[in-house]
């Protein structure tokens, strides 16, 4: 597994909020305790919340407010997007403006994100074509408030494409890479797709109720 979708299974691993032992993370992931260490590290230098020793366990501690402002989802999505866009200009300081101002508010991001997109600049590189992010959100959106299914087409990080009906549950921020939870009954499980990888969306006819076992609280308790 190339270390950029480690450190994206880690963070998963880790969003409960509990505490994690090194040696479990590892097993979990494939990998020795040393890379779980050196991957800790990395996180913690590029600003990531995780509180933790080596022998002790990690967790990511509890969220703050971007201070003085708390946004919404929506206005994330605004801030994300207007900054995209101004990244593509062809003004190279209007360009250099826009990587230090997210630089900034990486920084104080609430720490369900991931509070510096550093840790994620080999898996996205920033503002690389943003629609990828933000083309299907108002439908994923739309389709969770309304409890609809969806046909989604997925590129995963290896090149393997699926495609599969979901029941959308959640979309979470972490520092500039969005996720969108849910529950794939192809695959009889909860999925988490991110969603600068997904290649097509369909909003299905079909409306789901919740069932035990297959809701965000059953994913999330």
């Amino acid at each position: 597994m190339a270390r950029k979708d480690r450190l994206f299974e880690l963070i998963q691993l880790m969003r409960d909020g509990d505490l994690h032992r090194a040696e479990d993370i590892a097993d979990a992931l494939g990998v020795t305790t040393r890379t779980i260490y050196r991957d800790m590290e990395h996180l913690v230098a590029s600003g990531v919340p995780i509180r933790g020793t080596r022998g002790a366990g990690y967790r990511i501690t509890p969220e703050i407010n971007l201070p003085p402002l708390s946004l919404t989802e929506p206005e994330f999505e605004a801030l994300n997007l207007g900054l995209a866009i101004v990244a593509q200009a062809a003004d190279e300081t209007l360009k250099t403006a826009a990587k230090t101002l997210a630089d900034k508010v990486d920084a104080v991001l609430p720490a369900q994100t991931i509070a510096k997109a550093e840790a994620w600049n080999t898996a996205v590189t920033p503002f690389a074509s943003p629609t990828r992010n933000l083309t299907h959100m108002p439908l994923l959106r739309s389709a969770i408030k309304a409890r609809q299914k969806i046909r989604l087409t997925y590129t995963f990080a290896d090149g393997t494409v699926t495609s599969d009906t979901i029941r959308p549950l959640h979309m979470e921020y972490w520092g500039r890479v969005w996720t969108l939870t849910a529950w794939c009954e192809g695959q009889n499980d909860f999925r988490v797709f991110r969603l600068d990888l997904i290649e097509s969306t369909e909003a299905l006819a079909d409306l789901f109720v919740d069932e035990p076992g297959k809701t965000l609280a059953d994913y999330a308790p």
